[in-house]
């Protein structure tokens, strides 16, 4: 059955919507242009947009001809504020943006292991509120909050998680009830995935597996472009993967023993020890790890296919001893790693993982090519392994991306009329 009138309205002004999100700016002839529409169609979806309050007009085309079409229409940026949140155990980060997702306010607030469920809260929600008021924004449309834990299927909610501050469950009440603002919860690794395909190392892929190296572990499954959850939504608890090279097996409450004894943060810090490696300079909020992996990549040779690629804890891809202690550590953990990725590859076949998180990032294309080597030598899957682009980032990146994409469903969708 042909579209009613009205149903064929909404789809047109969602389709022009989305190309001015897309394409910036443009003038009723190029939305004609891109959308096939009729003039009279693109002049009168025009008119109700910009009636309606979602678009305006920014400038001029520089067309030597004047008129209507010169006109360069844009969505209205300021018509709803977003916010997202990176929520760790050690702080909260906070991002504000307008709609179109250009960053306005940014914020962070450390919060000490020992400070009261109350008080960690209200430190949280006050940093958003300040965020908030510095971007100019008099409300906030949308909420996006990636953070550590099961998120339920269902219900969207954080669940109780072994190890986690109560505070985390605490905070999205508080943020619904001081915040007149939808509030979305979403695993940080899936947010991090997100972010990783819109804009990382995994622009081209439909299908990857993102593997987080911070202070903890994780992963995030995106099979055929979309996200996967799981039945109660702990796909990607790799942290709990029993392994090989653990002196005990991981429990339903904790995952010492499993796969983040070997590639945790605290871990890849012992690791570092043994091979004579010390931090200097950590970054506040930045795992030691990642700067454990940052300092060997940078006292290795330049870079080079050769020097990236160490077959062996022991040896140079020449098959020379090797007296560096920075590369022998990173043979090591592109060896554990391996060992997780393998796991998934195998049951998964990806046939792509990303080495997210601050970890993952620091260590670049040197660690990423060591462990794709090992992973050829592992599995008959091809398997192409990348270094993430946006490192800790992409969590933040994926909240304020799932917000603007939430905000701009709400305020493009048909209206009754």
């Amino acid at each position: 059955m042909p579209a009613s009138p009205s149903t064929a309205r909404a789809i047109n002004d969602r389709l022009a919507l989305r190309l001015l999100q897309q394409e910036g700016a443009l003038t009723a002839g190029q939305l004609k242009q891109l959308t096939g529409l009729s003039r009279p169609t693109v002049a009168d979806l025009v008119e109700r947009l910009t009636a309606a309050g979602l678009i305006e007009v920014v400038g001029e085309s520089g067309e030597q001809r004047r008129g209507p079409n010169a006109r360069l229409y844009g969505i209205v940026a300021d018509r709803a504020h977003l916010a997202a949140l990176d929520v760790r155990t050690e702080g909260v980060s906070v991002v504000v943006s307008d709609l179109l997702g250009r960053e306005l306010a940014r914020a962070s607030v450390p919060i000490a292991d020992d400070t009261g469920t109350g008080p960690a809260v209200e430190q949280a929600v006050t940093l958003v509120e300040r965020a908030a008021k510095e971007a100019g924004a008099e409300r906030l449309h949308t909420v996006g909050v990636g953070a550590p834990g099961l998120i339920d299927p269902t219900t969207g909610e954080l669940r109780d998680s072994s190890g986690l501050p109560e505070w985390h469950r605490r905070l999205v009440a508080a943020l619904q009830e001081r915040l007149p603002a939808r509030v979305i919860v979403e695993n940080e690794t899936n947010l991090a995935a997100l972010a990783e395909q819109r804009d990382g190392a995994a622009r081209d892929r439909d299908t990857f597996v993102l593997l987080w190296l911070g202070h903890g572990t994780g992963a995030a499954v995106v099979l055929d472009g979309r996200l996967r959850r799981g039945a109660s939504g702990g796909t990607g608890e790799i942290g709990f993967l029993p392994v090989p090279g653990t002196s005990t097996l991981p429990s339903a409450t904790d995952c010492e023993g499993g796969f983040h004894s070997l590639a945790g943060s605290a871990a890849i810090a012992e690791l570092a020890a043994g091979y004579g490696l010390v931090a200097t300079a950590v970054s506040p909020g930045e795992p030691e790890a990642a700067t454990l992996v940052r300092q060997a990549v940078a006292t290795l040779p330049s870079p080079s296919p050769s020097l990236a690629s160490s077959p062996s804890p022991a040896s140079s891809s020449s098959g020379a001893p090797s007296s560096s202690g920075a590369d022998r550590f990173l043979s090591a953990l592109a060896d554990r790693l391996a060992i997780g990725a393998a796991s998934v590859v195998a049951v998964l076949d990806p046939g792509c993982v990303v080495l997210g998180g601050e970890v993952g990032q620091a260590g670049g294309e040197v660690l990423a090519t060591r462990v794709g080597e090992r992973l050829a030598r592992m599995s008959p899957l091809p398997v192409e392994v990348r270094a993430s682009t946006l490192g800790g980032g992409a969590v933040l990146r994926g909240a304020l991306l799932t917000s603007r994409e939430s905000a701009q469903d709400d305020l493009f969708a048909p209206r009754s009329r």
